[in-house]
Order: structure tokens, then sequence, then C-alpha cells
């Protein structure tokens, strides 16, 4: 490995110089790359966000013009300004593809992932550079040909972000464009998941065992285990329908169908729940794709900024790998009502409750690492902190969801969207701004201001909750998700039909405190205040680059000479020792693993 490593420096310090097409756009620099998904993430999750806020203007004022922009949208869309049932969907199902597909899993995998995971384990690159690149592009293509499904004949995909057949199958020609995005989208998650787990094995510094690698690292490495496992059975279900749609194979058309009064001319045999199957098969581990690498980020931010190695680091790290293997054993949770009978459903709300126990020792652990730290309380630690309860309100109300009894209640109601975006919202997306602020400085080389980070956390943390916490109240009382008059066509949703008005004024309180965030962001990269290589005195390898890093990354091969989180040893001068850095004081031989041990072999 340290021949290797040296003679890629010795390649990189004579490099040519690249043309802007090449450092900047087709670009194989794992840094680049990592910025180009993160950005790119970001834009679709505002324009997801757009989205959102159309739905809820039509949930609060249903059947009334939306002022300004709603005679933009046409007469197909919202004549006169008035959303059509039809155009609710759309934008419905497109929220849900958009945020999960385009955003956050971007963001968090592939920008996240791409950026700091090499420079965590002192790698110059990825393991497969152009692959890391065709990785990015399959993504770019996905969500263009996403966005243009707008423009197909009869709009967007509107069969839910979940496609279910038949409904999918029938549908307008929009679905059959959010086939072939997900197909994209699908490819570049597997090309990048095969590279972070060979640049994970293989590229480790000396001295980096598999026990001294940051928390972060490990969240990705699972991560990216758990996208090359559970994608393949959602691209071959996204063939199948697609089959159905463009070649009247009935993969998962039943036969006897009736559509608008007339039997579908179908050779049928096919199984609507096989998809259901397929795709629930990828989307429960999916909700750990965006969740794990959250926890990475909060890890990362909570040990640096209470000055304490994490609590029962290794307790994390084995729970991460049960909740991986649990993942795929709980998909069927969410087919309760679809009558598999008892004795399955009794086996999958048990592997339900199972998985979380290693979410619960996860957040106990972060939690327990907060006791007795000198706490300092920056704009990435206010992030990080509000993400443990939002995570665990998220995880404590899907215990109802996954108990066959309570979901027959609960299913398909309000209360499953706001479990759900209390794990995503306020949960993973906090995760990532905390991210975005602590490694804002390694990318560019300069810190964004505390003044309106604060001015975006605070009224972030307000209004996430006034949107989704009344979601619960409205879902208790039997108000049914994808009504496009937000239930004001039936008469048990009355008593809490005004809540509907509680988050649209939340949301667009949410919209207005991201300003300060775009702002920042923007602002910093020429006026924010220029850093060190380290600003946060923190421990791990990437705070030994450059900041931002050069081709190659580090002027020479680091070593790891201790674990990742080494704060407040006692006997220290300063209250963190980098694993970068060799013993200060001098000492008599220690164990490996221990404070100050000297290299191990990985």
């Amino acid at each position: 490995m340290d021949e290797n490593h040296e003679v890629t420096h010795h390649e990189e310090e004579h490099h040519q110089e690249l043309g802007f097409w090449r450092k900047y756009v087709f670009s194989v620099d794992h840094k680049v790359i990592g910025i180009q998904y993160a950005v790119t993430g970001l834009v679709f999750l505002f324009f997801g966000f757009c989205l959102m806020l159309l739905m809820r203007w039509q949930l609060a004022y249903p059947g009334q013009p939306l002022p300004v922009i709603g005679k933009l949208f046409g007469g197909d869309r919202m004549p006169g300004g008035i959303m059509l049932p039809e155009f609710y969907n759309q934008l419905g199902a497109m929220h849900g593809t958009i945020m999960v597909f385009l955003g956050v899993v971007p963001l968090a995998v592939g920008g996240f992932g791409n950026f700091v995971l090499p420079l965590q384990i002192g790698a110059p690159d990825m393991a497969f550079p152009r692959l890391n690149m065709a990785s990015y592009w399959s993504y770019f293509i996905g969500g263009v040909v996403m966005f243009l499904s707008f423009f197909a004949p009869g709009g967007a995909a509107q069969s839910g972000w979940t496609s279910y057949p038949p409904l999918s199958i029938i549908a307008d020609s929009g679905q059959t464009v959010w086939l072939l995005g997900m197909v994209f989208l699908i490819t570049s998650s597997l090309l990048g998941s095969v590279n972070f787990i060979v640049t994970v094995v293989q590229l480790r510094v000396e001295g980096l065992t598999f026990m001294r690698m940051p928390f972060f690292v490990w969240s990705q490495f699972v991560t990216a285990f758990l996208l090359l496992l559970a994608f393949p059975p959602l691209e071959a279900a996204a063939f199948m329908q697609l089959m159905d749609r463009v070649a009247d194979t009935s993969f998962f058309m039943p036969a006897g169908l009736v559509i608008s009064g007339q039997v579908a001319e179908v050779s049928g045999g096919g199984s609507p729940l096989l998809w259901q199957h397929l795709f629930w098969f990828l989307a429960h581990p999916e909700v750990y794709v965006l969740i794990l690498p959250a926890m990475g980020i909060v890890a990362e931010i909570i040990a640096n900024n209470t000055r304490k190695p994490l609590w029962g680091y290794k307790s994390m790290v084995y729970s991460i790998l049960f909740l991986a293997f649990m993942s795929f054993i709980v998909w069927a949770h969410h087919m309760f009502l679809t009558g598999m009978g008892t004795f399955m459903s009794s086996f999958f709300q048990t592997t339900t409750m199972i998985i979380s126990i290693p979410s619960v020792i996860i957040i106990t652990a972060l939690l327990l690492s907060l006791w007795g730290g000198s706490i300092r309380f920056n704009t990435p630690m206010l992030f990080a902190l509000a993400f443990l309860p939002m995570f665990g309100i998220g995880g404590l109300t899907g215990l109802p969801l996954g108990l066959a009894a309570a979901d027959i209640h609960l299913h398909d109601t309000y209360y499953v969207i706001g479990h759900f975006h209390y794990v995503v919202a306020p949960g993973t997306i906090f995760a990532l701004f905390a991210g975005v602020y602590y490694w804002y400085p390694k990318a560019t080389g300069r810190r964004m201001s505390e003044f309106l980070g604060k001015l975006h956390f605070w009224p972030s943390l307000l209004f996430m909750n006034g949107v989704f916490m009344p979601m619960f109240i409205q879902g208790l009382a039997g108000v049914q998700r994808r009504l496009f008059d937000g239930g004001a066509s039936y008469a048990h949703a009355e008593p809490v039909l005004f809540l509907n008005k509680v988050m649209t004024h939340s949301a667009w309180g949410l919209a207005i405190a991201q300003l300060p965030f775009i702002i920042n962001f923007f602002l910093s990269l020429k006026r924010g205040k220029v850093v060190d290589s380290n600003p946060w005195q923190a421990t791990t390898l990437e705070w030994l680059a450059p900041s931002p890093p050069p081709h190659g990354n580090f002027a020479s091969v680091p070593v790891a000479y201790r674990g990742p989180y080494e704060y407040s040893v006692p006997g220290e001068d300063s209250d963190y020792h980098p694993q970068f850095e060799p013993d200060r004081v001098a000492s008599g031989p220690r164990d490996p693993g221990e404070p100050g041990a000297t290299p191990a072999t990985a």
C-alpha cells in the first residue's frame, strides 16, 4: 500500500495542468466530483422543496387560485390558477422522488462521501476515478430526465413516489420517463457503491486499521453495501414495469382488470404485490442509506465540539453493521394491509422491533458523548444537536407503524408522512446542514458566518416542527395522505383541517429561513474568514491536508498513529491529539489502539 501511494504522489507532483472542462466539468478528482454532487443535490433539494410549497398551498386553500404564479402553470395543470387533482398527484410523486433519489442521497453519499472519505483515510483519490465521474454523470442525466418528465404529454409521473401498479402502468407517458430516470439513478448508485467499498478496503494509509477509522467512514462503508445489495432488485423491477408499459408484458398486471368500465386487454397473470415486494426490499434499506451518513456526520461534529472521544465507538460500529443486516428483513412492514397473514406479519413486526435497538444504541452513545464535555455551541454543533431529538421523534413514532394491529388505523395517513419526514427532514437534512458548515472550510479555505448560520438554524428548527408535528395529530384523526383537498371532503377530518393552514404557513417560514444559508454559502466563498488547515482543532486525517486540498490531497503520505477521537487525553498539553501526529512525549511501548500507540498494520 505504501509503495502505491508513493508512486501516486510522484506522478501527482508532475501531473499536467488540465483545461477547464477536464478540471471542473468532466473531472476525475474526488473533491470536484464531491462538490458537483453536493451542489447538484442542493439544487434538487430546493426544487423538490418548491414542489412541496405548491402542494401546501393547495392543502391549506383547496379550490382557491394561487396568487401571482398560479396561471403560469397553464390550463392543463392549474386553470385559472386553481390546481387540478392530477397536477397535485404529479407534485406529490415528483416531490418524494426528487427529495430522496435526487437530493438527500446524492448529497449525503455522493457529496460528503466523495469529498471527505478519501481524505479521512489518507487516500490521494477514490480507487476508480473514472468510475466516479461516470457515477456523477449517470446521476446528472437521471436528474435531467426526471425534470423533463414534467413536459411529457399528460405531465410527470402521478402514481406516487412508490409507483404502485396497476395505476402506474396505465398512467400517462410521464411514468415511462420516470422509470428511465430511475434506471440512470440506480446505475449511478451502483457504480458509486463499488467505488466506496474498494476505496475503504484498499486505500487506507499505514496504521489506519478498521477500528481506527472515523465513524463517518464506517457509515459510508456500510451505506455502500446497502446500495450495492438493495438497488439491483429495484432496477430489475423498473425494467419489468417499463416492459409492462411499452411491450404489453404482464409482470405486474393481473387478469380481468377493469379500467373505466372496460376490461383491460392484457395477457394478465401478473402480480401488483410483486412490485411492492421488490420496491420495499430496496426502500427500507434506502431509509438507512438516508440516515447512516447523517449519523456519521453528527458523530464527527459531536466528538469535535465536546472535546471528548465518542462514547462507545465500538458499540456504534457493531450497531450499524447489525442495522445494515436487519434492514433487509423488515421490508414487508410497509405491506401489513396486503393480506399477508398473521404468521408473516408477526415475523416482520418482530424484526421491526429488533431493528430499533441498534438505532437506540447509536443515539444513546451520541447523547452520552455530551455528558461532561466542554461543548462549543457553534453552528455545526447546533444542527448536530438538533438531529438527536428530531431523529428520536422520527424513530419513536415509527414503532406503532411496525405493529400490524396499530398499522391498520395508521397506514396511509398523515401519521406516516410525519414519521418519515421527522427521520429525513429535521433528522437527515439537519445533519447535512451541519456537515456543510463543518467541512466548508476544508473545501474552500474559508469559514461560513456564525451569525448567519445561527440565523439559519433557529427559525429552521421552529418551522420544521411547525410543518411536521401537526401531521401526527391529523394522522391519528384518520386523515388520509394523498388527498388533493387535504381532507376537506371528509367529515371526520373537519376538526383538524385548521392544521393545514398552520403547516402551510410554517412551510413558508421554513422557506424564508433558508435565505440566510443561501446568502452565507455564496458570500463566504469571497468574504468568509480565511482559515488554516485545521480550524476546528480536529483529530482526523482530512485536517492534515491543506484547505482546499490540492490534487493528490497530501504533501506527503500520512500515517495513522492512533484512533480518530483522541480529545482531552490526560497528560497532554493540548486538548486534541491528531491521528497524523507522532507521539509528543517519549514513553514506553503501548498496546495498539491505546492513546499514543504506534502505527498498526491494516
